[in-house]
């Protein structure tokens, strides 16, 4: 495979891990390379410039020479406009990079996602809207690898209603009118998925039915293996009790 020298990419850390005796293995997801692996040689030396440098959530810009799936780190810079998450939001950062790890292929060039998730850490800025720009971006992740939702009609082509009326999500299929015996867990009002699916989720009751709705779809993609920053965050929440 032909050797490619990329200079200067926008990008962001998503997840390192020790490699060999000093260096680290990196996923980061770039503007116009979507997800790479990275390797870091010397990073994780005691002296090493690119300890302070590679660090969650902060714009970078990254080279790198590339040939094959794996590449090499050849230069990292933080970029002035550094984000800074408050505490309760670190856990929702972790989240997104999971996702992004978990679901994207390394190479697919995602523009658009890379822009969405910019603008998520900067919502996460805001701790009190943590929830609903967390379910904003599962909504454009899920529509950016082609698993988006039709949520303002029925299979059948009707539109769905403005209002209470009840639909089921199926899985794979769509919306469809909620029946007498089906599965409460998969059971929203009009009004919550035309608010999903029109961006507007403004009030708590939208909210929490975009968080169940979302959930389901993300866990169908996801596969058996659990995310580990929830299994984490349980660890956490056992050594508090």
């Amino acid at each position: 495979m032909q050797r490619q020298r990329i200079v200067l990419q926008p990008a962001f850390l998503l997840h390192q891990s020790p490699y060999r005796d000093t260096s680290s293995l990196l996923e980061l997801i770039s503007r116009d390379h979507g997800r790479v692996g990275l390797i870091a040689r010397g990073a994780r030396r005691p002296k090493a410039s690119l300890r302070a440098v590679l660090q969650p959530f902060q714009p970078l810009l990254v080279s790198w020479i590339s040939r094959g799936d794996l590449g090499t780190l050849t230069g990292a810079e933080i970029v002035p406009s550094a984000i800074t998450l408050p505490p309760p939001s670190v856990y929702s950062g972790y989240y997104m990079n999971e996702l992004l790890v978990r679901l994207t292929r390394r190479h697919d060039a995602h523009p658009r996602l890379f822009t969405q998730y910019a603008d998520a850490l900067e919502g996460l800025g805001d701790e009190h809207s943590d929830t609903r720009v967390l379910r904003l971006f599962e909504k454009n992740l899920l529509e950016e690898l082609g698993y988006g939702l039709d949520l303002t009609q029925t299979v059948t082509g009707t539109a769905v209603s403005e209002d209470d009326t009840l639909y089921e999500y199926k899985l794979e299929h769509g919306v469809i009118h909620a029946e007498s015996g089906c599965s409460e867990a998969m059971v929203f009002s009009g009004r919550s998925l035309l608010s999903l699916a029109d961006e507007r989720l403004d009030d708590e009751t939208a909210i929490q039915d975009a968080r169940r709705l979302l959930r389901a779809v993300l866990e169908l993609y996801l596969g058996s293996r659990p995310l580990e920053v929830r299994r984490v965050a349980r660890a956490m929440r056992r050594a508090l009790r």
